[in-house]
């Protein structure tokens, strides 16, 4: 970097929150490439889960989310992201090319990045409490601010769609001998473990919370959340969603899930990502046609909600050391 740009070192801080993103069983499928002036983010496909993850839609929204973080980190440092996103047409895995410029932190930046640190994704029930409509109303809000369309399924005949649509893909899934031996190899992870899901992050056999089945991993040992005896789980549903189905408008709708994601924490809600409706083509068409009325793409599901007054938070996840997704371009002046 130069004088009108950030240190290395700052750059570094950057990165090292932007990769606190979520991503799909935590692979995250990315690497950055840091030059004088610019910082390239690129697609990791060696992390990819081509059972799971057939089309990459999950990579690139992992991806995206990654992207939005270090916008927001970059900006709680005093400095503005200028985004190109797919700037190199030949090369695919190119996702955007962010220069810098000086700029004054906003209460929004703060308010996110403060936020990363605190997101967790909590697969256990939520309590009985409603979900304001406010709260889910700025979530939307920001999620179209990053560029894609947030979309609450309250109605009964559609929240019943959606519940239906989640156990076919699951159904579809459990079926599939590649896919389960994609799960185990990314989950079922130690304490110790840098990318995975932890086994202390997953319950010990699938659940089903309120009307919702969650994601079956084959190993657990995540205790649910106690709450009162009789007591439903009032957790709510969100589409993530875009007109256009291109690798751009994926992209973005991982920044918008991050968006989201970061705006419930700061909130209080707990969260949790649901994309394996999203991995059966025949269900993402189903979401598509039921829920968008055919007018708007589905790339991810969010779950939010209330976690009980009594929960601990769930575990932290780790992530790889930023030495180890950060290279260096030829020529750069500026390295640690």
């Amino acid at each position: 970097m130069n004088e009108r740009t950030p240190d290395t070192h700052t750059v570094l801080d950057a990165i090292t929150l932007a990769n606190r993103a979520p991503s799909v069983h935590n692979t995250q499928p990315w690497r950055w490439l840091l030059g004088d002036e610019t910082i390239h983010l690129m697609a990791d496909r060696s992390r990819g889960l081509p059972a799971t993850d057939p089309d990459g839609r999950d990579l690139l929204v992992s991806c995206g989310a990654a992207l939005h973080h270090l916008r927001l980190a970059l900006g709680a440092l005093g400095w503005r992201a200028i985004v190109h996103r797919l700037p190199n047409p030949a090369d695919p895995d190119h996702l955007a090319a962010v220069e810098l410029a000086p700029k004054t932190p906003s209460t929004e930046d703060i308010t996110l990045v403060g936020a990363i640190s605190r997101r967790r994704t909590d697969r256990r029930r939520f309590s009985s409490w409603p979900v304001p409509d406010g709260h889910l109303d700025l979530m939307v809000r920001r999620a179209g601010k990053a560029g894609a369309l947030l979309v609450p399924v309250t109605g009964r005949i559609t929240r019943r769609q959606l519940i239906r649509a989640i156990d076919q893909a699951a159904g579809a899934q459990d079926h599939d001998p590649a896919y389960a031996e994609e799960l185990a190899t990314w989950t079922g992870r130690s304490r110790l473990s840098r990318d995975g899901v932890l086994t202390t992050s997953t319950l010990p056999e699938q659940h089903t919370h309120g009307d919702t089945a969650m994601r079956a991993f084959p190993v657990g040992t995540l205790p649910d959340a106690e709450t009162g005896r009789g007591e439903r789980d009032a957790g709510e549903l969100l589409v993530l969603a875009t007109t256009d189905d291109d690798l751009v408008s994926v992209l973005r709708a991982g920044e918008a899930a991050s968006a989201a994601l970061l705006t419930a924490t700061h909130l209080g809600l707990a969260t949790c990502p649901l994309s394996q409706a999203l991995e059966v083509e025949d269900t993402r068409s189903l979401i598509r046609a039921q829920i968008l009325d055919d007018v708007a793409f589905p790339h991810l599901i969010l779950r939010v909600g209330w976690a009980p007054i009594a929960a601990p938070p769930p575990p932290e996840s780790h992530r790889r050391a930023t030495s180890d997704t950060v290279e260096y371009l030829p020529g750069t002046r500026h390295t640690p």
